[in-house]
């Protein structure tokens, strides 16, 4: 019966995400077409992902270290576990900012659009292509756009989820661009929804998320990296 009623909740949760889809097209179709509109495309992801959330009876409890700067640009580091965690960052950042994520978000029918214009598609098994996305994200990181990523590179097969080691460039970026990063804790969003929520189905919660004290990165130098990787790692595992 549980299994039942999770696959149900999973089926209204995609509801909810494709309506407000649909009925933000032409705002997302327009704001996408230049970056000087991707501000206000940002607010639209914010409106539907929060509205898609409560509607499904999802909420997102976030515990701050310290208040964010919303006019500073951001390195957001997380751990990654399910596809809500999409949503946790279009409601936790602010302005302009972008993801970075794996090549088949192209391909996705929601996410798509974004991957194609304001967020950045990167192959994990190229190294041409991860060359190619971090040079547009250094560029876009000078533009004043925070960078969202997941530097565990994908949502692993194991369950209940375990932190898999990080990959090596969002650190090495945070260095060369002297760009704060924000190490974030997102504790349960598996128990809501494990990866797509195809296989468990989903269920009403809160999801709590720590954001962590922004890590400066002025001092450091390049060859600092991967001290500052395992440091970012170990605050992020330090609240699972």
């Amino acid at each position: 019966m549980i299994k039942l009623l999770r696959k149900l909740h999973w089926a209204w949760c995609l509801f909810c995400l494709f309506l407000f889809f649909v009925l933000f097209w032409p705002f997302y179709y327009w704001f996408t077409r230049h970056p000087r509109y991707y501000g206000i495309l940002n607010k639209f992801r914010t409106i539907h992902s929060f509205t898609a959330a409560a509607l499904s009876g999802i909420f997102i409890k976030f515990d701050f270290t310290e208040k964010l700067d919303p006019k500073q640009t951001y390195i957001f580091c997380a751990n990654h576990t399910s596809n809500l965690d999409i949503i946790i960052f279009c409601i936790l950042a602010k302005g302009r900012y972008h993801f970075m994520g794996k090549e088949e978000l192209m391909k996705n029918p929601l996410l798509g659009i974004f991957f194609k214009t304001i967020d950045i598609a990167v192959s994990r098994e190229s190294k041409i292509s991860s060359f190619r996305a971090f040079k547009k994200a250094a560029d876009n990181l000078e533009s004043g756009m925070s960078l969202i990523i997941f530097p565990e590179g994908k949502i692993d097969d194991a369950y209940p989820p375990i932190l898999h080691d990080f990959k090596s460039g969002p650190f090495r970026l945070a260095i060369e661009k002297n760009i704060p990063i924000v190490p974030v804790s997102v504790t349960n969003a598996w128990k809501v929804m494990w990866d797509d929520g195809m296989k468990y189905g989903t269920r009403p919660g809160i999801i709590n998320v720590k954001v962590h004290q922004p890590i400066l990165t002025s001092i450091l130098a390049p060859e600092n990296d991967e001290v500052l990787r395992n440091e970012v790692f170990n605050i992020i595992k330090s609240k699972l």
